[in-house]
């Protein structure tokens, strides 16, 4: 039976076009989506999003399936799951 660890989501390295690998917490990746979201013409977002009313739906949304976002041409926003060890 697999461990339970395997599956949490606590932290996160987001990787975004011309910035360094940062850590994040599951909150501030969140807060991260948000913010990137609301900068995102809603015909802009994928289809599976533009039926989710709330921002913080679609931000959850996206840490629940995905691991990027389309933010531009040229641009990237990634995230991954981690695991910290002390």
């Amino acid at each position: 039976m697999p461990d339970s660890l395997m599956y949490q989501q606590d932290n996160f390295v987001v990787l975004e076009t011309n910035q360094p690998e940062q850590f994040f917490t599951a909150l501030e990746l969140l807060e991260k989506l948000k913010t990137t979201l609301q900068a995102i013409n809603l015909q802009d977002l994928p289809p599976e999003l533009q039926n989710i009313d709330s921002l913080e739906g679609k931000a959850q949304h996206l840490i629940d399936t995905s691991c990027e976002l389309d933010i531009g041409a040229g641009q990237y926003l990634q995230w991954y799951a981690v695991r910290l060890e002390k």
